[in-house]
């Protein structure tokens, strides 16, 4: 990553003083090393968030749900972003039920986002990467949008200050959240969406599918391919190593889901 480096050495040049050029590159390098730490963490977390309590996930979408109706309007990007959260978190299809509901508690006027969110902090006193992955979480809905609001602006700053989150800290999480978006719009990102949607075709179920649903077709595609399931019948060489291949097919495909969707 370096683009801390380029905008700070831009922003030195044009005070026409070599040791301001200087700082800028200086400034920009550290901005640069933490944002490389924290996105390969940030990378690191999606294959361990795990199972969350319900005391955690209330506060969440209530206040996804207050951000989004914050500018007026909540906007199809918004909800397909917040879907995408409840699929990465596991929700079951109850747990997706009452998040909407939540969500739409948080819309109604005048909900109480500092007091939700300082119940959430003593709540994950001991937890401060929950309080990290809170802000995340909600910033990926936030930024589903072609620009945020400065309202929503001044309502995450809100929150990072209840949780002990600093500017530089927040323009980091910004940052990497806004370079995975970019991604996903780039050929290699229409690339990667290719290789997820054939993983799902591969288990022969829908992107819809909860986390429970996927380990079951998984299941049931091994079950079904794997050449040990065939031995009793003495098949010939060539079906013994199109069940292989199909066998490697659905492991490859099965990783691939359990890994972004942090299925354990």
């Amino acid at each position: 990553m370096y683009w801390g480096k380029i905008i700070g050495t831009l922003i030195g040049a044009a005070t026409l003083k070599p040791w301001f050029v200087l700082l800028g590159l200086l400034i920009g390098h550290q901005f640069d090393r933490g944002f490389d730490a924290r996105y390969k963490r940030f990378e690191q977390e999606g294959a361990s968030i795990g199972r969350l309590p319900e005391e955690y996930i209330r506060p969440l979408f209530q206040t996804i749900g207050h951000l989004a109706k914050s500018d007026g309007r909540v906007s199809e990007q918004e909800i397909r972003a917040a879907r995408a959260v409840m699929h990465r978190i596991g929700l079951g299809p109850g747990q997706v039920r009452n998040a909407i509901s939540w969500f739409d508690d948080g819309k109604r006027a005048g909900f109480p986002l500092a007091q939700t969110v300082r119940h959430l902090r003593r709540i994950a006193a001991r937890r401060p990467e929950l309080r990290q992955l809170f802000v995340r979480l909600v910033l990926e809905v936030v930024l589903a949008k072609d620009r945020m609001s400065q309202k929503e602006r001044a309502l995450i700053w809100t929150i990072c200050n209840e949780f002990d989150i600093g500017r530089v800290e927040l323009a980091q999480l910004e940052a990497m959240i806004r370079a995975q978006k970019g991604f996903k719009h780039s050929p290699a990102g229409d690339a990667d969406a290719q290789r997820v949607k054939k993983a799902y075709a591969t288990l022969g179920i829908d992107q819809s599918a909860t986390n429970d649903e996927v380990i079951k077709a998984y299941r049931r595609a091994m079950n079904k391919s794997h050449p040990d399931k065939i031995a009793s019948d003495n098949p010939g060489d060539e079906a013994i190593a199109a069940a292989e291949k199909r066998t490697r097919e659905v492991r490859t495909a099965y990783e691939m889901l359990k890994s972004r969707r942090s299925i354990r």
